[in-house]
């Protein structure tokens, strides 16, 4: 088969996609990283040079707040490897809730189970440092 052929197929199975038909999909009208070609029918999912521009440009912002301090876990003796996230324990002890830790970009690791000492200690002046005077 022909380059121009196998482009003509895969335009016709891109006309003939149902997104309804795709459980959790969105529909065909809704946005991928904020593009849409011209066409409704089909979606842009690679970004363009200006996507990318725009996506370093945010990352090299600097933070309006403290960044959120890493967890760790120990893993040896006197010896600590970073965490996924802080296990709910931690951030109970600390007296964050789940609302409050989403809000300030805490990473959750529900899975782990256990309490570190030094992750409370920091998220508590994580929480002071981050607190809005009244």
């Amino acid at each position: 088969m022909s380059r121009i052929g196998r482009i003509k197929d895969l335009s016709d199975s891109v006309e003939n996609f149902d997104a309804a038909a795709v459980p959790g999909s969105q529909t065909l009208s809704s946005r991928v990283s904020g593009l849409v070609l011209s066409s409704p029918d089909i979606m842009m999912t690679t970004w363009q040079k200006r996507d990318w521009r725009q996506f370093y440009d945010l990352a090299r912002r600097p933070w309006r707040r403290h960044r959120p301090p890493r967890p760790v876990y120990p893993s040896g003796l006197n010896r600590v490897a970073p965490a996924q996230g802080y296990s709910l324990s931690e951030l109970d002890d600390a007296g964050v809730d789940l609302d409050l830790a989403e809000q300030l970009g805490l990473p959750v690791d529900a899975g782990r189970i256990g309490v570190y000492g030094p992750n409370v200690t920091v998220l508590r002046e994580f929480i002071r440092s981050n607190r809005h005077p009244l």
